[in-house]
């Protein structure tokens, strides 16, 4: 069966020595529109919330992390059921998510949605502040320490686990570890706030939230996006392999969360959070005995 998280490509490669033509392999990038459907049985209501340009795969973990960190949907008992919509040619493109009657259903929520990205000019304090009154998790269980020897390896593991991105190059990923360094899943797409509600949408399908004993690991930088989704799930410990933004440690400073970046070469820097760093090092092993 053809994966559809890569396509193939003729190309034409060029080095000081030849010109060739070959076969590439690219990461797949396709539309996914996410639908609800809300209201009573006898009545129900439609509307397309999202269109997000996703690698195909996981589609229900991405709409589910999705309706999750942007407050639409808080328990597994909300939703009914998910599913492709069957009435399109390219129906996997189309996803409906059908809540349970009663719910309520507040579109409001979504507008934060369009002015949280890096390129919105809308000031991010009211995104921070909306935190405050939609997140489930904000503050839960935030007592814990993880020794500093977890996480130096944590890059070469996340590596060595995505899949399509050894042989594209072009995707990014997220990556959830227990505080013992070992990965619990782990999530690829060609945007990175995809990938990451994959991963949330994992662990909210199988009753994992909150993930306030784990750390998350995101292959690109950290941007306040990112650690708004890692709030709501109530991820008290983001890694990142890249630089975080100046709203990303605000937001995490604001939410008592741990923020790490650069974490690659067997460094990192912790921007807030340190107290959960257990930086003591351990002696070597032929030092023990000395």
């Amino acid at each position: 069966m053809a994966n559809p998280s890569v396509t193939f490509s003729r190309v034409k490669k060029i080095n000081p020595e030849n010109i060739s033509d070959a076969e590439d392999l690219l990461a797949t990038e396709e539309p996914l529109e996410i639908r609800l459907s809300y209201g009573p049985l006898n009545d129900r209501h439609q509307k397309s919330i999202s269109v997000t340009m996703r690698t195909p795969g996981n589609d229900f973990e991405l709409a589910l992390g999705f309706l999750f960190s942007e407050g639409i949907i808080r328990d597994q008992k909300d939703v009914l059921q998910i599913k492709y919509c069957t009435d399109f040619s390219r129906s996997e493109n189309i996803v409906k998510v059908e809540l349970m009657t009663g719910l309520d259903v507040d579109l409001k929520k979504l507008e934060r949605h369009f002015y949280t990205s890096s390129s919105c000019g809308v000031c991010g304090k009211a995104s921070i502040e909306a935190l405050n009154t939609i997140s489930k998790f904000k503050d839960n269980g935030s007592e814990f320490t993880i020794d500093q020897e977890v996480f130096m390896d944590l890059s070469e593991k996340l590596r060595a686990k995505q899949n399509v991105f050894e042989y594209t190059g072009g995707l990014h990923a997220a990556a959830l570890f227990n505080t013992d360094g070992e990965i619990i899943f782990i999530r690829e797409d060609v945007g990175r706030h995809n990938a990451l509600d994959k991963l949330i949408g994992a662990a909210f399908s199988s009753g994992q939230l909150p993930l306030n004993r784990h750390v998350v690991l995101l292959s690109g930088r950290s941007s306040f996006e990112l650690i708004q989704k890692c709030v709501m799930a109530g991820v008290n410990l983001v890694a990142a392999i890249g630089a975080p933004s100046s709203l990303a440690v605000e937001t995490a400073k604001k939410f008592n969360v741990t923020l790490i970046g650069f974490l690659r070469d067997n460094r990192f820097n912790i921007y807030s959070g340190e107290e959960r760093i257990n930086m003591t090092r351990k002696k070597s092993a032929s030092l023990a005995g000395i």
